[in-house]
């Protein structure tokens, strides 16, 4: 079972360095669904991904329909404001590659898509008189919930703290 993080057509990007950085962290996929509102080799976006992006693994697809056609089978879960059930009452655990999605940082995913994927829809709750999260917050929320059901797999929870001098000493 593989975490794949699914940007359409995402338009800011410092956010996709941002989240290239947390996939490249965590070990997920990143799959990028053009068009994209920037080049990706943009130092805006390089910077952002600081050093990680030769620990990434990137798929870029030429449309949400071609990726639509060629994952339709697989556990994708579509973010969106609009969805009835919150990302924490997923069950992530199930057999299979799971994809996160999320839609561009100023429409998010298009609407005939979260009404073909109704089901699979999520959200992550945030007070009624506000609009949505960072797009890179939201994909770090998102991932780590999936990591925590599968009680963070290949992630160390060993700390460093023994090699520092504390004031004390």
């Amino acid at each position: 079972m593989a975490l794949h993080i699914v940007l359409f057509e995402p338009e800011i990007p410092q956010n996709t360095g941002n989240i290239a950085r947390t996939c490249a962290v965590i070990g997920a996929s990143l799959d990028l669904v053009y068009p994209l509102g920037f080049n990706i080799d943009e130092k805006h976006v390089k910077r952002a991904g600081l050093d990680y992006w030769n620990k990434l693994n990137i798929t870029k697809w030429k449309s949400i329909s071609e990726f639509i056609e060629a994952k339709k089978n697989e556990r994708l879960f579509m973010f969106t404001t609009k969805a009835p059930r919150s990302y924490h009452q997923v069950d992530y655990t199930g057999p299979g590659d799971v994809y996160l999605i999320f839609g561009k940082e100023t429409k998010g995913i298009p609407e005939e898509v979260l009404i073909e994927f109704e089901e699979d829809c999520v959200k992550i709750p945030m007070r009624e008189e506000t609009r949505s999260l960072n797009l890179s917050n939201s994909v770090a929320i998102a991932a780590y919930e999936y990591l925590r059901q599968l009680d963070f797999p290949g992630l160390s929870e060993t700390g460093h703290l023994h090699n520092l001098h504390w004031k004390d000493e």
